[in-house]
């Protein structure tokens, strides 16, 4: 198996060149505007609305769903800590909720446990690309009432029964951040059918301005969370580049996992049925002893992972938030035994068996 050739980057220089060109530009991104149109045409949804990071993308959109003090907000603990800080900034309460170490998605049992007459909305989460069951959420929200707003910031390109990672719920999240299949250095966007939130967020990520129908410039305090001119243009070039950037991303993950098939001690996370997964992350169960210990001894050796580098915990366990009386074990169960190597599509096949070779030797020699 090899891999396909790296898309050419050239259009990325193109587009930066002639967004240069034309700055300083106060009256806002034609690169902007483009990559706006051409997300929505491209995701099949009515509104993309670009903004600095996911992390804003999730807080415009939960500012337009009405989220705010006193009100409750579902989300998994199979998660970063960057998808729980719009709600504390809108002055909500997370309530997380655990995931099934089987499927990787929502505990719906759970859930439905921790509903109260506050709770608001849910926030899915789908992490390393991975997509939850999107008729059990929407069946979920419908009964009781809430707003989903997915955070799909690692899912551009997955889908699960036709239904793609981002189009389910009120609004979805997406990041562009530097590692992320359709990335802009720093940036996101979100994607709604709704005009209504559309329009919010859009004022929500300028100060409230331009307003929505109806409304008053500055009427409302909001932010300063434009997508700065020359990454419109970076995450413009990297749009059309798009379908490859999914494939590569694919074909580096299947890649890795052939060369661990045989390696004692791994086995592959595979997709669900009727999941068409982006391939985010290489994912791999891990049944050695001291799962975690052995995540970090590889980023020691220079294969980064979610949990060696990154150190990635349930977020129910984050110093910010109380200590649960009742912890997420299944998404503990999950992180601690789940290797998810990092990617980037500048990853060669020679990098590739690099991390093959290092995990491979690591897995023989093992012993905590």
């Amino acid at each position: 198996m090899s891999l396909p050739p790296p898309p050419d980057t050239a259009p990325l220089l193109r587009e930066v060149a002639a967004c240069l060109s034309a700055m300083p530009d106060l009256a806002g991104s034609g690169h902007l505007r483009m990559f706006e149109e051409e997300a929505a045409r491209r995701l099949g949804i009515a509104h993309a609305v670009a903004v600095s990071s996911g992390t804003a993308a999730l807080h415009a959109a939960l500012s337009a769903c009405g989220i705010g003090p006193g009100d409750e907000v579902l989300v998994p603990a199979l998660t970063v800590i960057m998808t729980v800080a719009p709600l504390r900034a809108l002055g909500a309460t997370p309530v997380f909720v655990d995931s099934d170490p089987a499927t990787l998605d929502l505990d719906y049992k759970d859930a439905a446990r921790k509903v109260t007459a506050r709770t608001r909305a849910i926030i899915p989460v789908h992490l390393w690309g991975r997509m939850g069951d999107p008729g059990s959420l929407a069946a979920f929200a419908s009964e009781h009432g809430l707003a989903v707003v997915e955070d799909a910031a690692q899912a551009v390109g997955t889908a699960r029964n036709e239904q793609s990672a981002g189009m389910v719920g009120t609004a979805g999240c997406f990041s562009m951040k530097d590692g992320k299949i359709l990335w802009s250095g720093e940036g996101g966007f979100l994607t709604t059918d709704s005009g209504v939130v559309a329009a919010h967020a859009r004022a929500f990520r300028s100060h409230w301005q331009p307003a929505p129908p109806g409304e008053a410039p500055f009427s409302r305090l909001a932010t300063n969370s434009r997508l700065a001119a020359p990454l419109a243009a970076l995450a413009l070039a990297n749009l059309r580049r798009l379908p490859d950037l999914i494939e590569l991303r694919r074909a580096q993950t299947q890649y890795l996992l052939t060369a661990l098939e045989q390696v004692p001690g791994l086995s592959a996370l595979t997709p669900s049925a009727g999941e068409e997964w982006n391939g985010f992350s290489p994912l791999l169960r891990i049944k050695l002893s001291g799962p975690r210990a052995f995540a970090e001894h590889l980023a020691q050796q220079g294969v980064p992972n979610s949990t060696g580098s990154f150190r990635l915990v349930p977020c129910d366990t984050r110093s910010p938030f109380p200590r649960p009386e009742q912890p997420c074990r299944g998404t503990a169960e999950i992180l601690d035994r789940t290797l998810a190597v990092v990617l980037t599509e500048r990853d060669t096949q020679a990098t590739l068996d690099h991390y093959a070779d290092v995990i491979a030797r690591a897995t023989a020699a093992w012993a905590p």
